[in-house]
């Protein structure tokens, strides 16, 4: 099953990638993904996230799911930090490398994974691991750890504003909200967030392939992007597995949360590393070579937790 939802996923990637090669009808790669992501971001994943948090169940699971998302990002920040430290390398190469092993793709490739794989049910768990830690961190310890190691003047004064310009966090706030005070889903809104939310999904696993690339010369990357692989794929999802289990997750919702530790590094990083001068090249290669190696390593944690 698991395996079988993967090589869909990847065919929609494929897509993305091909279209990359191609440029039909002349459209820039570049271009194309912009657009897709732009209603993506705008549009349609904030009605997928008013959609699912509105009438999910919301209590002691919820902190548990944010807080097994902090302790993966910290571990992921941690243990790089080491590594770097360690081969001594370049701090716009130990930048790119900390988001890269610290920030999964929890969205863009966690919430259709997880959706396709234990149902409607498991798309809260992706949109709360991302929403209640991943960003809120994102735009807080990723922007110091960018800002720290990059030679780019932008600064970390807007942190609050940033976050507070993503459109899913306000439709988080007003699902939340809506959720507490017991107001019901009627079914207009219904069917149009109904509607729109279809589209996140395959917008997304599109967009990603637009995202990846490799040539050459990012052979010359390849010391800094074996631990990242070991930690982003292996170590940090082995962490979190025990993490969680000590806080009282079990079952589906426990293998869950691992898988979405268990994500390649975040796309969005890219754009961290133009912004702050870190080296793009290298994020690149992480980013590619982590989604791709994924759908191997993503079936056999599905199988060690499941069983």
């Amino acid at each position: 099953m698991m395996l079988e939802v993967l090589v869909q996923m990847a065919g929609l990637i494929l897509c993305g990638i091909g279209w990359r090669w191609l440029e039909p009808a002349g459209l820039e790669p570049v271009q194309t993904r912009k657009v897709l992501t732009s209603l993506v971001y705008y549009l349609l994943l904030p009605a997928l996230v008013l959609s699912v948090l509105w009438e999910a169940e919301l209590g002691s699971t919820t902190f548990l799911i944010a807080l097994s998302a902090a302790f993966a990002v910290f571990a992921g920040y941690l243990l790089s930090s080491v590594v770097c430290r360690v081969r001594s390398v370049r701090p716009a190469v130990s930048g790119a490398v900390i988001l890269a092993a610290a920030f999964p793709n929890v969205t863009y490739l966690g919430l259709p994974v997880l959706e396709a794989t234990f149902g409607p049910w498991a798309r809260s768990v992706a949109i709360q691991f991302d929403l209640f830690a991943c960003t809120p961190l994102l735009f807080t310890l990723g922007v110091v750890i960018a800002a720290r190691y990059g030679t780019a003047a932008a600064g970390v004064r807007n942190m609050t504003g940033e976050l507070l310009r993503i459109p899913a966090v306000w439709a988080a706030f007003l699902a939340v909200c809506l959720n507490l005070l017991d107001v019901k889903m009627h079914a207009l809104p219904a069917g149009v967030l109904g509607m729109l939310e279809r589209g996140v999904v395959p917008l997304m696993l599109i967009s990603l392939g637009l995202s990846l690339e490799w040539n050459r010369a990012q052979w010359r990357n390849l010391p800094m992007v074996v631990p990242v692989l070991l930690l982003r794929l292996l170590l940090i999802p082995a962490l979190v597995t025990l993490f969680a289990s000590v806080t009282g997750l079990s079952g589906e919702l426990r293998a869950a949360v691992v898988m979405e530790a268990a994500m390649p590094s975040m796309v969005l990083g890219i754009v961290f590393c133009d912004r702050y001068d870190l080296d793009v090249g290298l994020y690149a290669t992480m980013v590619t070579m982590t989604t791709v190696l994924s759908l191997v390593t993503l079936p056999l944690w599905y199988r060690w937790l499941i069983g």
